[in-house]
C-alpha cells in the first residue's frame, strides 16, 4: 500500500492516513490492520473520566471473558484490551489518550480536533462504541463486573444455580430474563411499571416461563455488596413501600445509547436508536472515506468477537477506499 500521508501546509502537521476514534474491540483491530497496511494510523482513545469515556471500552469493565475466541481458559477484560492495544503499537499505530471534542467531515483532509490538538486524515474510522443506560446509582461503578452486568449473553453463564434478577420491561428485558433462565434457578423482573414494553409475543413468553417471576411497579433504589452482589433495595412506586430483594445478581437492561453525539447531522443515523447506518455488508458510511465499525453501529449483537470482525472490515474497506484514490 503506497504512503498517502503528506505535509499539512496550512499547520504543518502531518495529515494521516487513517485516524480512528475509539480503542475498543472494534477500534484497535482497525488498528493492527490498517497498522500492518503501512498506513501508521492514528487512534485517538478517550479519557478514563467515566464508564462512558473509556479507553479500551466496555471491555476494560469487565472481569472473566469466556467467549472471546483463543483464550480457553478465560481472560480478563483489561488484559484482553492491554494485549490489543499492544499489538496494535506493536506494527506501528500510534494511540494517544485525549477526548474528541469536534469533527469536520466536509471536507478532505477530514479534520479531528481533541481538548489538547487538531489532527487531520484522509480517511476516518469511528469505533465510538455504545454504552448502557445505568440506573445512576453510585454502587454500579463499584458493582460493574461483580455481580452487575448488562450482558445476559456475556455473563449468563457465571450465574449458574443463582437466584437473580432483571432491571426493565422492553423486549431487551426479557430476551436477558428468558436467556438466563438457562443457568439461574430464578429470575426476578424488575418493572417500573404496572406493564410491559415488549412485544407481544415476548411477553407471552416471559409469562409463561416458570423461572421468571415479576415484581410490577418497583424500583431499584440501591445494590448491596462490597465486593460482590448481595442484594438489592427496592421500592414499590405506587405505595412508597421498601424492602430487600436477596440476589447474587443484577442485570441492567433498560437500553443502549450509542456514542454518535460528535457525528449527529453529519453521518446517517438511525432516527430512532442513534446508531451508526453503514451500506449493506461494508463499513462505509455515506460520507466517502469515513467508516464505522462495533457497537457504534451494532445494535444486536453487541459482542466483543464481532466489534472486533467489524473493526477488520473498516481497515480493510479504508485501505481498499484510499488505494483508490491514489489511483
Amino acid at each position: 500500500m503506497t504512503d498517502l500521508s503528506t505535509p499539512d501546509s496550512g499547520t504543518g502537521d502531518t495529515v494521516h492516513d487513517v485516524v480512528i476514534v475509539g480503542s475498543g474491540p472494534a477500534g484497535l483491530t482497525a488498528a493492527i490492520y490498517t497498522a500492518r497496511a503501512n498506513l501508521a494510523p492514528l487512534l485517538i482513545e478517550g479519557e478514563p473520566s467515566s464508564t462512558s469515556d473509556q479507553p479500551g471500552g466496555q471491555l476494560m469493565l469487565t472481569t472473566d471473558v469466556e467467549n472471546f475466541p483463543g483464550f480457553p481458559e478465560g481472560v480478563m477484560g483489561p488484559d484482553l484490551m492491554g494485549n490489543m492495544r499492544e499489538q496494535a503499537e506493536r506494527f506501528g499505530t500510534t494511540i494517544i489518550t485525549d477526548k474528541v471534542t469536534a469533527v469536520d467531515l466536509s471536507e478532505r483532509p477530514f479534520t479531528i480536533s481533541t481538548r489538547d490538538a487538531t489532527h487531520r486524515a484522509n480517511a476516518v474510522i469511528v469505533s465510538t462504541g455504545a454504552q448502557s443506560l445505568m440506573l445512576g446509582l453510585e454502587a454500579e461503578e463499584r458493582l460493574i463486573g461483580h455481580g452487575l452486568s448488562t450482558c445476559a449473553t456475556c455473563d449468563g453463564f457465571f450465574f449458574r444455580g443463582h437466584e437473580i434478577a432483571v432491571v426493565g420491561g422492553g423486549d431487551s428485558a426479557i430476551e436477558e430474563a428468558n436467556f438466563l433462565t438457562k443457568f439461574a434457578d430464578k429470575v426476578t423482573l424488575i418493572v417500573r411499571r404496572d406493564e410491559l414494553r415488549a412485544s407481544a409475543i415476548m411477553q407471552d413468553r416471559a409469562k409463561a416461563n416458570p423461572k421468571i417471576e415479576f415484581l410490577w411497579n418497583t424500583s431499584v433504589t440501591d445494590i448491596n455488596g462490597t465486593d460482590k452482589v448481595e442484594s438489592v433495595d427496592i421500592v414499590d412506586n405506587v405505595t412508597g413501600e421498601t424492602g430487600v430483594l436477596p440476589v447474587t445478581g443484577l442485570f441492567i437492561a433498560i437500553g443502549h445509547k450509542p456514542n454518535t453525539d460528535l457525528f449527529r447531522g453529519v453521518l446517517d443515523m438511525d432516527e430512532d436508536t442513534g446508531y451508526l447506518v453503514t451500506r449493506p455488508d461494508s463499513t462505509y458510511t455515506n460520507v466517502p472515506g469515513v467508516f464505522a465499525c462495533g457497537d457504534v453501529k451494532d445494535s444486536v449483537y453487541r459482542q466483543a468477537i464481532t466489534a472486533a470482525g467489524s473493526g477488520c472490515m473498516a481497515a480493510i474497506d479504508a485501505e481498499r477506499w484510499l488505494e483508490d484514490q491514489h489511483d
